[in-house]
């Protein structure tokens, strides 16, 4: 597309996709519509998921594609994974004003994790052509997985959902933050996160 500015092969479509989904997400939860907003969150984890292995199938990227491909996928995923999260708190009765503070920072932090994660995989990218295999801190894309796990569980917390919701990205987002060094998924990993993805959308839907 010579005519806009950016770059449109399909390596950015997941992401784009996820974005999208994310973006459609919070108007369902503004409506009420918190179930089908919980699982736009998990497609985007799903889209993000696969994503980078997409990219890599490209052999002819410029340097210039690559390093659009890591600030979008950035971009995308504070949006998805920081913002959207933030909105579905406030829609589902967390809306005291400590709760808001503490769902705030948790997407601040997400936020600071991933800048430092663009500046480290850029340095990292100009030494090696070598996947990476260690993350350090939990990446913010686990709050597509942490989310809807809680959900499976909303009908058992019934009036105490909002603070076991708010507790929950306390947890999730100071492990943004601290540096802990993960293990990237393998793709046994990937299937098993898919799985459980799958069946959290069934129990959600089912027990909704």
């Amino acid at each position: 597309m010579f005519f806009l500015i950016g770059y449109y092969n399909y390596t950015v479509w997941l992401t784009f996709i996820g974005m999208l989904s994310s973006v459609t997400g919070m108007g369902l939860a503004i409506q009420g519509m918190i179930i089908p907003s919980v699982i736009c969150l998990m497609f985007s984890g799903f889209c993000d998921m696969f994503d980078g292995i997409v990219a890599r199938t490209k052999k002819d990227r410029t340097d210039e594609e690559k390093r659009f491909g890591i600030q979008l996928d950035s971009l995308s995923d504070i949006v998805c994974f920081g913002v959207l999260p933030f909105v579905i708190g406030v829609c589902v009765g967390a809306r005291e004003w400590w709760q808001i503070a503490i769902m705030a920072l948790f997407a601040l932090a997400g936020l600071i994790r991933l800048a430092y994660f663009n500046v480290t995989e850029e340095t990292r990218q100009k030494q090696t052509s070598e996947k990476r295999r260690h993350y350090l801190g939990v990446p913010i894309t686990s709050s597509a997985l942490t989310v809807p796990l809680l959900f499976c569980f909303r009908g058992l917390l019934e009036g105490a959902f909002p603070i076991a919701y708010t507790l929950l990205l306390l947890i999730n987002g100071m492990l943004f933050v601290v540096p802990l060094q993960v293990k990237k998924p393998s793709k046994t990993g990937l299937a098993a996160m898919l799985v459980i993805g799958i069946v959290c959308t069934a129990l959600i839907i089912i027990f909704k």
